[in-house]
């Protein structure tokens, strides 16, 4: 398990972790102190009682960072199971694209899932979780023993060496192409998960979960063809069985919740016949970075 800190019982975070971030405020190195990390030009920054490392101090959370409330709807859905073909599917490409003791980054990481499900396919590999959420990085802190989290804004710089990652992830969150390249050796990958317009089609209309666009995959290749080069694409569809409270989860853990009350939310999944039959679809596409 990961060391903790003397007295206090406070996760610490692994030192190789150490290899990998930077001051965010300058480009010097930083070292364990005190609870915190911290440069020579003593920048600091306090390690949370959960283990996540707070990079974003004096910064605001960004607009787009999960709520507790949908952190914990999310974690709720993943538990029962049904996105672990996606899981798979992200752990088996892994294995072709990393080595077993790759560092992994995993931009937007939320509750960890997805990255716990890639540093179990490799066995000595460490990763790194960034997310603008607290409730989200004290989970994603907590997911994997080889698995470390800081908070972080992905759309700024990354506080994160150049050239140091193996493999980026990039599951239904937002895409910063130069900063993928940038932290990306030059024989890496980035892996990106997309849903289709398929995606929870079934849901739609009934509980008015948002639409997806059916251009996104082409977006996707647009925003990041400056800077990779489209390697292969796996499409992968199934059909989940949803009960009434996965379906609360599902919604209250989408942008859809910003539009729909629990209230309303209530009596929609009150109106179905559960368990309802609901189509899971996505893109996982690998990209390699061209040369600058």
């Amino acid at each position: 398990m990961p060391p903790t800190h003397p007295g206090t019982g406070r996760r610490r975070p692994a030192d190789r972790l150490l290899t990998v971030l930077t001051c965010p405020l300058c480009p010097a190195d930083l070292a364990h102190a005190d609870g915190a990390l911290r440069c020579a030009d003593r920048h600091t920054f306090d390690i949370a009682r959960h283990g996540y490392v707070s990079l974003l101090t004096g910064h605001r959370r960004a607009a787009s960072a999960d709520s507790a409330g949908m952190v914990r709807s999310r974690a709720s859905f993943l538990r029962a199971g049904h996105y672990d073909p996606l899981a798979r599917t992200l752990a088996e490409l892994a294995t072709e694209l990393a080595p077993p003791d790759a560092t992994v980054l995993d931009a937007g990481a939320g509750t960890g899932h997805y990255l716990a499900a890639v540093l179990d396919a490799l066995p000595d590999a460490l990763g790194l979780g960034l997310d603008s959420s607290a409730a989200a990085l004290r989970a994603a802190a907590r997911a994997h023993a080889r698995g470390e989290a800081a908070g972080w804004d992905v759309w700024r710089p990354w506080p994160v060496r150049t050239g140091c990652a193996h493999l980026v992830l990039n599951v239904f969150a937002p895409r910063n192409g130069p900063e993928f390249h940038r932290v990306l050796r030059p024989d890496g990958a980035l892996l990106v998960v997309t849903p289709t317009d398929r995606h929870l089609r079934e849901l739609h209309d009934s509980i008015g979960l948002l639409a997806v666009d059916p251009r996104k995959e082409e977006r996707l290749r647009r925003t990041l063809e400056a800077h990779f080069a489209h390697d292969r694409t796996e499409p992968l569809e199934y059909v989940m069985r949803l009960t009434a409270g996965d379906i609360a989860a599902l919604v209250a853990m989408s942008p859809t919740a910003h539009h729909v009350g629990a209230t309303e939310l209530g009596r929609r999944v009150a109106g179905l016949e559960t368990p309802v039959r609901v189509t899971a679809s996505f893109v996982v596409s690998v990209y390699r970075p061209t040369a600058h």
